[in-house]
């Protein structure tokens, strides 16, 4: 009989850690968890973080980026990728080609 009571305190520990486990990964933030009345103070972090590692950025710059990758998520997933060279942007600022996304041809 004592085996069996060995038994169930194992197999209690390793569901009740596994409990625990698959909790404590979940809880992370993801994008969607970030509302609007947020993105302007994580903006603000962001740029002060920034700004600390000598690359001075304002907020309304990082709140326009964070706006941006938004949008981005929201966008079908491309085809296929195309490598971007670093630096490879054109006179708009904009990437030569972050990525090739489906189209209707």
């Amino acid at each position: 009989m004592a085996e069996f009571q060995w038994w169930l305190l194992l197999v209690g520990l390793v569901a009740g850690g596994g409990l625990v486990a698959v909790l404590y990964l979940e809880s992370a933030r993801h994008e969607a968890d970030v509302d609007e009345e947020e993105l302007p103070a994580e903006a603000a972090w962001i740029a002060d973080r920034m700004r600390n590692r000598g690359r001075p950025v304002d907020a309304g710059s990082v709140e326009q980026v964070l706006l941006d990758h938004q949008a981005y998520l929201g966008l079908p997933p491309p085809d296929r990728l195309v490598p971007v060279a670093p630096g490879a942007m054109r006179d708009d600022a904009t990437p030569i080609a972050a990525g090739v996304h489906s189209t209707d041809d």
